[in-house]
């Protein structure tokens, strides 16, 4: 096994747009150094200043050049830029011999540069954020328990959904609060979702047709899938011996959501590029998030394994927060979970090579138990 280039305390954070809160106000706490990079110096100096790290987090202007000589081996990079920026980033860690940290999903550029990272003892750490990140830990977590009550050499069938969406707190007629980019809330529900329901692979080609009611906690949302559900059957190592009934991981909206976007579908529909973009422009214009506008964020794992004669097994996570005037709950979820994930690079107990959150049930519950302590509310609920 390639020796790991140790850990030198440094921490590089990438970019301080929505999703930067409190994770970083954590590291600053446990590294040894952290250097926020912003477009300009001042602009990284304002957003350390608003979140009262002012002294304890040094600003830099972000350029490609000024990053990469910065760069020490054993360094952390952490990435909040878009997620096609994320290459470019990690093909200066393995250059410099630097970690590499994100929330995003594994894109096919990203991953080609894993095997020279492993190969170099360099960590990459990936789909630590909320959705992907804290769902995963979710998932884990429950699949352990449920091997451990019903046995994983014993037939039985299952179903796990996997919801998450960011809300507003309050919702309007729009019943969305856009917490990311408008034109990649749009894209994503021009990509098709793959799943299984009632133990069929399913496509479905345009996701909001999809949409059900789903109850959380006596309160109603509508839910869709999205993405590609189908590999994480594997990646969440599920038994052999258990056959899948429903396997789905999606979204979540309030109830209304898709009868006010009806206008926004049409044009989902019949609208090329040029006019999407044209239409996310609008929208954000229309709807801005502004500091008044507090948002919420709701993500919901569940896990029912049914073995037959009376032996079944079910158990759900919950976790609903909603943001405040110092920080989203967008924020707090993706940067505190990311900066979890961050630490375990810190103390060297991430080999070599690429890796997602926690992927086993027992580190899942470890990570889930720091997050506890870092102030993070969820709910699991087990029953029969």
């Amino acid at each position: 096994m390639t020796d790991r280039v140790p850990a030198s305390g440094t921490v590089h954070w990438v970019g301080a747009g929505l999703s930067t809160g409190s994770g970083l106000a954590a590291l600053c706490g446990t590294a040894g150094r952290v250097l926020l990079w912003h477009r300009t110096a001042d602009r990284a100096a304002d957003a350390l200043a608003r979140r009262g790290l002012t002294g304890r987090a040094e600003p830099r202007a972000l350029t490609p050049d000024a990053l990469a000589a910065a760069l020490e081996p054993g360094d952390v990079v952490v990435s909040m830029l878009p997620a096609g920026r994320h290459t470019g980033l990690l093909a200066a860690c393995v250059r410099a011999g630097a970690h590499f940290a994100c929330s995003s999903y594994v894109s096919p550029d990203l991953l080609a540069h894993t095997d020279a990272a492993r190969a170099a003892g360099l960590t990459v750490l990936t789909e630590t954020g909320l959705d992907p990140g804290i769902d995963h830990l979710f998932a884990h977590s429950l699949i352990g328990r449920a091997r451990a009550r019903i046995g994983a050499r014993t037939p039985a069938s299952y179903r796990l959904t996997s919801y998450c969406g960011g809300l507003p707190a309050v919702p309007g007629d729009f019943r969305y609060r856009f917490s990311w980019s408008p034109l990649g809330v749009l894209n994503a529900l021009r990509t098709p979702a793959r799943y299984l329901h009632d133990g069929t692979e399913t496509t479905a080609g345009r996701p909001w047709e999809a949409t059900r009611p789903l109850v959380l906690d006596g309160e109603t949302f509508e839910a869709y899938p999205n993405r590609d559900s189908i590999p994480f059957l594997a990646r969440y190592g599920l038994p052999a011996a258990w056959t899948p009934h429903t396997f789905v991981r999606g979204t979540l909206r309030p109830a209304g959501w898709r009868t006010a976007w009806e206008p926004v579908f049409a044009e989902l529909t019949e609208g090329d590029d040029e006019r999407i973009a044209a239409l996310a422009r609008k929208l954000a214009a229309a709807y801005p998030a502004t500091k008044a506008d507090l948002d919420r964020v709701v993500l919901s794992v569940r896990l029912e394994v049914d073995a037959g004669e009376g032996r079944a097994w079910t158990g759900a996570y919950l976790l609903d927060l909603t943001g405040d005037a110092e920080e989203s709950a967008m924020a707090r979820c993706v940067s505190r979970a990311l900066a979890l994930g961050v630490r375990h690079i810190l103390d060297d107990s991430l080999p070599p090579g690429l890796h997602r959150a926690a992927e086993t049930p027992q580190r899942a519950d470890r990570w889930l138990a720091e997050l506890v302590d870092d102030g993070m509310d969820f709910t699991l609920t087990l029953g029969q």
